[in-house]
């Protein structure tokens, strides 16, 4: 796939359980998995590739959207001068880095770079 700026290109679930979720998610919609280690798993053959982190807080809003961008920094100061919030500076995982925002109607989206 080419990742393309500033297009919705990930979804981000939260599971408590994620063998229980990847169980039910593949039996019902036939989703295919990878596993990240024991936090993480990420899913495809839905539509829109995604994942699900662990988590063991309460579930409010389990779902993150993930944009994609080429350069994080300059995005990052573009959300900043316009009125949004950096809710996770830039970090590293399994394939690039990202961070989250929040946008001035208090939604949090992610943006991930491969670069």
């Amino acid at each position: 796939m080419v990742e393309s700026d500033n297009h919705i290109n990930y979804v981000e679930f939260k599971a408590k359980d994620l063998t229980k979720i990847k169980s039910f998610y593949q039996e019902i919609f036939n989703w295919k998995f990878k596993d990240y280690g024991p936090d993480y798993i990420a899913f495809s053959n839905s539509g829109l590739e995604g994942g699900f982190e662990k988590s063991e807080d309460e579930i409010v809003n389990g779902a993150l959207i993930v944009l994609y961008h080429s350069s994080l920094e300059n995005l990052k100061q573009t959300i900043i001068k316009s009125q949004g919030t950096i809710s996770k500076d830039i970090f590293s995982f399994p394939g690039g880095r990202r961070f989250h925002f929040i946008d001035p109607a208090g939604n949090e989206l992610a943006v991930w770079s491969d670069k």
